[in-house]
């Protein structure tokens, strides 16, 4: 499902529950009358010639590439005005990868920034837990504003940023880059880079962004205090959260009229490297929509509808209301308004997202739809038709292939749980949307849908510890007193969770595995899935059967398990269907090479990518490499061209050491599972020893190549061919002992 899954606590977005629509309201002028200048005169992007002037980075939430049912075609099939302009235009690598553990905010945090988890702190999502001082785990969300803290009501559990990065700092803002380049940089909706709540905690995201006692804040205060489902209560979101524009070095569009002066911000970032003063952002629809309009209050969706909360007020329609249309009428609106660098974030298309609200107004959880279920089908067209309009209008105000740089990808993949539908006579097919329980046997229908709801607390045996739990297909365990990971009651724990047993109706009548792997704290340092916050790592994690949804109440779907039909659609787990994504870039120093189903890459390589065709680089260095096999050769950077085929086959195995779906985790994984299944401590301490040992060299070798692929890439240091050498030998040699662990 989208941004608003169900996690460790259903509480934690229970505010963005009530924006999930997007209503009509009164007519604003057509975008194309209002367009101003087209670029920012002082953006200076440095690509190669000098053409690239706009940048469109687009990120969808769980949409694929791959079929989900072989008869019904595929989300980017039934979006072929996107799919052939990714193809024709650019390069589609469709054998990319997620995180660990794959979840919306994770993917597109480490997309946004090039880097792992345990370098930008989010190693858990979309929620987490974290330990206290007193050792008991406390709930946090993963969505938050860029600075602000874990626990951002006080900060006296936890004072440490949410984005935790190197040396415990909060990790650098992607939007750096571009403003001190002289951008403007527009956001709409992704994870953490414009506001994410109404929170008015001592460090939450009212407060970093407008302060404590700001008009902006108390309005945010008697916001949240109205009734819910009103109007009142959601108004606060609609005006500042979800859409910001973090304004270029000098001013740009914050400094454009007096009512943007007014209305802009500081823009802090106390921890960034080389430091950040004197900038500005606009946070929220309230500053931004007047600000790209000339004046409007509302911003229109490429239909040419104001893009409006369920009350019809002008502004942010919610996470879950990110449809392609409001998303890419706010990234048009921007550029037109000359805003060059623009984010965005555009919802899944397989969960009902209008079911939720019937008459007057229910913000329940939208239901999930199946392949080739009509209305799904339906959401697919809309997407289509929005950026072919999108594509249209761009075009005629002159921003195109040949002078902008586009990036469309997916935070993650994920797995359908369900059975095969009922063909219908329009073509489409039909499921059973109604809960299924059972005591013995199940009895569900052949179309039923849903995930399969596992309470993992009801079968443990008495005298588990206590623990929290992040609900999940993957779920991880904080276990009371974060005791240590050889610890003998943490350890049986471990192997009473990694023996369940259930009846999976999707697979078998009778009871089959509940999980697949397990990992405690060594392989989650492997899977960097460890960041520098100790208090956030996770007892244990298991890796479950994906039909599954683990959690530690209910279910309320009857008995246990039993199958709820909200949720059809797990991530978070290992393997390929969630795992396996896809990325294209088009523009200007990007090779036309159609669909690239072999280059192994992952979500890392999107911003050094990005940045090498722009000439831009980071204020640190990223985990991912330039993916060379998707540009031209003038848009190669010299000192990767020098050594081009021994560069590629060092990035190639740079990636299976490194990344988490790579070789070497995969097999660390297999691994970790059959020492923490052992009832012998001494296999169990043999097996960790040797995976924290293979990790421990595999960091140090993989800090060497990414640096020396880095100073390639961005400072025109030559590859050493000798040492890269040596470095794949390396490489290859720990790849064969991961593997050799695995098998023995």
């Amino acid at each position: 499902m989208s941004r608003k899954r169900k996690s460790g606590a259903l509480g934690v977005l229970l505010l963005a529950c009530l924006i999930t629509a997007s209503i009509a309201a009164a007519q604003v002028r057509e975008p194309s009358s209002m367009a101003r200048s087209l670029a920012s005169s002082g953006c200076q992007l440095k690509s190669a010639g000098g053409n690239i002037k706009h940048v469109v980075y687009l990120q969808f939430d769980n949409t694929h590439y791959s079929r989900d049912n072989p008869t019904v075609a595929s989300d980017l099939e039934q979006m072929p005005h996107l799919l052939d302009f990714l193809k024709s235009n650019g390069t589609l690598f469709t054998n990319d990868h997620t995180i660990l553990i794959s979840h919306t905010a994770g993917g597109i945090v480490s997309t946004q920034t090039g880097l792992y988890p345990d370098r930008h702190g989010l190693n858990v999502t979309n929620s987490y837990f974290y330990y206290s001082p007193s050792k008991i785990p406390l709930f946090s969300t993963a969505f938050k504003y860029w600075t602000d803290l874990v626990d951002d009501s006080t900060g006296a559990n936890d004072a440490l940023p949410n984005m935790v990065g190197d040396a415990q700092k909060t990790t650098p803002a992607p939007w750096v880059p571009f403003t001190r380049a002289g951008c403007d940089f527009g956001a709409i909706s992704l994870a953490n880079i414009e506001l994410e709540n109404t929170g008015t905690g001592a460090f939450g995201d009212m407060t970093q962004a407008f302060g404590a006692g700001s008009p902006e804040w108390n309005a945010a205060v008697a916001s949240n205090a109205a009734p819910s489902g009103t109007a009142a209560r959601a108004k606060a979101l609609t005006d500042y959260v979800g859409i910001a524009v973090h304004c270029a070095n000098g001013g740009g569009i914050c400094d454009s009229t007096p009512r943007e002066v007014t209305n802009s911000r500081p823009d802090n970032l106390p921890d960034e490297p080389g430091g950040y003063v004197g900038y500005k952002a606009l946070f929220g629809a309230k500053y931004v929509n007047p600000a790209i309009t000339g004046g409007n209050a509302a911003v229109n969706d490429t239909s040419g509808a104001p893009v409006t909360d369920p009350f019809g007020q002008p502004g942010f329609p919610g996470f879950d209301e990110a449809l392609a249309k409001n998303t890419l009428g706010y990234v048009a609106q921007m550029q037109e308004a000359g805003i060059p660098i623009t984010w965005g974030y555009i919802s899944d298309a397989h969960d009902n997202h209008t079911s939720s609200f019937p008459a007057p107004f229910n913000p329940a959880f939208p239901r999930a739809s199946g392949p080739g279920e009509a209305d799904y089908n339906a959401q697919l067209k809309a997407y289509d038709d929005a950026f072919a309009t999108c594509f249209e209008r761009l075009q005629n105000d002159g921003i195109h292939q040949s002078n902008t740089l586009r990036m469309v990808t997916v935070d993650e993949g994920d797995k359908f749980a369900g059975g095969i539908g009922t063909p219908q006579t329009d073509g489409s097919l039909a499921y059973t949307h109604a809960n299924c329980s059972w005591t013995t046997t199940p009895a569900c229908p052949a179309n039923q849908i849903g995930e399969v709801n596992y309470n993992i607390k009801a079968k443990l045996p008495t005298g588990t510890p206590s623990f929290q739990l992040h609900r999940d297909s993957a779920p991880t365990f904080y276990v009371n007193g974060q005791p240590a990971r050889n610890d003998a009651t943490l350890r049986q724990m471990e192997r009473n969770v990694a023996g369940l047993n259930a009846i999976d109706p999707y697979v078998s009548s009778s009871p089959t595995p509940v999980f697949e792997r397990m990992a405690d704290t060594v392989t989650e340092k492997t899977l960097h899935m460890v960041n520098t916050d100790p208090a956030r790592t996770p007892s244990f994690t298991a890796f479950g059967n994906p039909d599954y949804f683990v959690t530690d109440a209910g279910p309320s779907c009857g008995s246990n398990p039993c199958i709820d039909y909200h949720f059809a659609w797990s991530h978070g787990d290992i393997q390929d269907v969630i795992g396996t994504t896809w990325v294209g870039f088009v523009g200007p120093g990007v090779a036309t090479n159609g669909v690239d189903d072999k280059t192994w890459t992952d979500h890392t390589n999107v911003r050094p990518t990005m940045l090498s065709l722009l000439g831009l680089k980071d204020d640190y260095g990223n985990d991912g490499r330039v993916l060379i096999e998707g540009l031209t050769t003038k848009a190669t950077p010299q000192s990767l061209i020098a050594h081009r085929e021994t560069v590629r086959r060092l990035s190639d195995i740079y990636e299976q050491v490194n990344a988490p779906f790579g070789q070497f985790g995969m097999d660390a994984l297999v691994a970790s599972t059959r020492a923490i299944k052992s009832t012998d401590e001494s296999v169990y301490s043999s097996i960790e020893t040797s995976i924290e040992n293979l990790t421990t060299e595999r960091d140090a070798l993989a800090a060497q190549i990414k640096a020396a692929l880095g100073a390639a890439a961005f400072d025109g240091q030559a590859l050493n061919e000798q040492q890269a050498k040596a470095w794949i030998k390396q490489a290859q040699s720990l790849l064969d002992r991961a593997a050799t662990l695995a098998a023995s």
